[in-house]
């Protein structure tokens, strides 16, 4: 039986692929699978710089909007509502196209790893919030170095949520998330898959993170976030664990300026594309298309050519 086709499409925060994906997609007639740790959420549209639906110009997307921030999302449910998703992109004859910075959540679906629902533990999450926001990120990023050295030294420790998952996985499973990863490298993937990483000059990607961020706080995000904690959400659920959220509570609170928060922002969402570059450089089947050498404006059809040249178009 031949493999069915898969087309994903990631690369750091801020990059472009949103544009790109759109005009792909209708390019072959494929529908969108987000995925995205914060798209998913209703109510956070500015800080997620989610699509609007005028964006999406008639594409059907997945997974944006479908949870409330009350609710915890995680590599599990991103798995299950990928592949119903995808059931039916394929029963209607069209071709899925994933779309999104969280390599983990990719890796799920690209290599048919399959979690079960008690690896998520929201107590034991909520524990490690917790000992974060009253010891400091250092205090639990110290924690994951004990149990996964390798792991700890991949990511920030500012990255809180990253941490807490390892940890997490740790506690439920007793295995190393690094090892675990490496694991996942020898998977043979049931798809027949194109794996794009959308990536530019570092100077740039930073340039557009700081320009991005400028936008969302002049297209009202402190009105977002203040909105959200005046209906009850704070910095222990998943969902305002990113970035853009959990620091604009801390000015909201007196802790910093909104100056530092603004700066804070921006640094760290620089650290995040950084490791997601890191990530996907990693990743031992992918086609970087970098727009320094591409022009934008080829980008398509340099892509056309290497999805016909395995057959998947």
């Amino acid at each position: 039986m031949s493999k069915k086709p898969l087309i994903i499409l990631t690369g750091p925060t801020a990059v472009g692929k949103t544009a790109l994906s759109i005009d792909l997609a209708k390019s072959i007639n494929g529908e969108i699978i987000s995925a995205d740790s914060m798209q998913v959420y209703r109510k956070m549209n500015i800080g997620t710089a989610k699509i609007t639906p005028e964006e999406m110009q008639g594409v059907k997307h997945y997974l944006i909007d479908v949870l409330d921030p009350f609710e915890a999302f995680n590599v599990f449910l991103f798995r299950k509502m990928a592949l119903e998703a995808m059931d039916g992109i394929y029963a209607a004859g069209h071709i899925p196209i994933i779309v999104g910075g969280t390599g983990f959540y990719i890796q799920s679906v690209l290599y048919d790893v399959d979690f079960t629902e008690d690896e998520v533990d929201s107590e034991y999450r909520n524990s490690l919030y917790k000992i974060a926001k009253d010891k400091g990120a250092e205090a639990l990023h110290k924690m994951l170095r004990a149990v996964d050295e390798k792991y700890a030294a991949s990511v920030h420790a500012n990255n809180v949520k990253r941490v807490a998952r390892a940890l997490e996985y740790y506690h439920q499973t007793g295995e190393k998330l690094s090892e675990h990863n490496e694991e996942m490298h020898e998977h043979e993937s049931p798809y027949n898959f194109e794996y794009f990483v959308l990536t530019d000059d570092r100077a740039t990607i930073y340039e557009r993170i700081d320009k991005r961020v400028d936008i969302m706080i002049k297209d009202g995000l402190l009105d977002e976030v203040k909105a959200l904690m005046d209906e009850g959400y704070d910095e222990s659920l998943v969902s305002m664990q990113g970035l853009g959220y959990k620091e604009l509570i801390r000015y909201y609170r007196g802790e910093i300026s909104l100056d530092e928060a603004v700066y804070i922002i921006k640094r760290d969402t620089r650290h995040f594309a950084k490791r997601q570059l890191t990530w996907f450089k990693r990743e031992k089947v992918t086609d970087f298309l970098d727009v320094s050498v591409i022009p934008r404006d080829s980008l398509l059809d340099v892509m056309m050519g290497m999805l016909k040249e395995k057959g998947i178009i």
